[in-house]
């Protein structure tokens, strides 16, 4: 993947919650079933937000774990469903933290 630490990655409908496309994953990381459940979280933040009748939208969330970063953002065209899902390994983002800027 393109992106320093990142361990997996997946465009989703939020809607049905299927997944469009996905780069990553493997053995430490099923991206199918992170998908799955990270649409759950998409989804009831919404209803949250609709049942407290705010009128805002959930841009993104970051859910951190002790190893990784899952980061959700919602679609910015108007009228969209998807979501971008990213999985970032914390322990590369220290590594690359720590490295000199040039």
């Amino acid at each position: 993947m393109a992106i320093d630490g990142a361990l997996g990655a997946a465009v989703v409908d939020l809607e049905t919650g299927m997944c469009l496309r996905s780069a990553g994953g493997g053995d430490d990381l099923d991206i199918e079933l992170a998908v799955a459940g990270t649409t759950e979280v998409a989804r009831a933040k919404a209803q949250t937000l609709a049942a407290l009748e705010m009128d805002d939208k959930v841009e993104d969330m970051l859910i951190s774990l002790t190893r990784r970063y899952h980061v959700i953002r919602r679609a910015s065209r108007a009228g969209a469903s998807a979501f971008l899902y990213l999985v970032l390994g914390r322990h590369q983002l220290r590594r690359i933290e720590g490295e000199p800027v040039i």
